[in-house]
């Protein structure tokens, strides 16, 4: 059965680009999208995912706040940060709401984000 992932970020043009490179692996499945942070928390309880690509500047709610929701009701869920934002502060703070790696948007999506996933999801 292929990993489910749920893609949160407002920029339509990162969703997809992100969608693309997610099924073009058979083990996994985009369960879902989201804009923004409250979006996702609904998103989460819809469609279960196994994880959770988050950005951290989005509008309604921030990555952080939807990351500490998101671990609430669905502890095994696993969450990566996909920002531009990055800094020793945001990895702290991702890591207290239960996010396990941050990845900068300025690498690469298959060498960096994707293989992110693929070491949390088979931990």
């Amino acid at each position: 059965m292929p990993l489910k992932i749920l893609i949160v970020d407002d920029s339509l043009p990162i969703r997809r680009l992100l969608r693309f490179f997610i099924e073009n692996n058979t083990d996994w499945l985009v369960c879902g999208e989201a804009g923004n942070g409250l979006i996702a928390i609904e998103k989460v309880a819809e469609c279960k995912p196994d994880a959770v690509i988050l950005d951290l500047s989005m509008p309604v709610m921030n990555g952080l706040d939807a990351a500490r929701e998101i671990s609430r009701i669905a502890p095994a869920v696993q969450m990566v940060m996909f920002t531009l934002h990055i800094n020793d502060q945001l990895r702290k703070d991702a890591e207290a709401v239960g996010i396990k790696d941050v990845i900068s948007k300025t690498d690469t999506i298959e060498g960096h984000l994707l293989a992110s996933l693929r070491h949390l999801c088979a931990a």
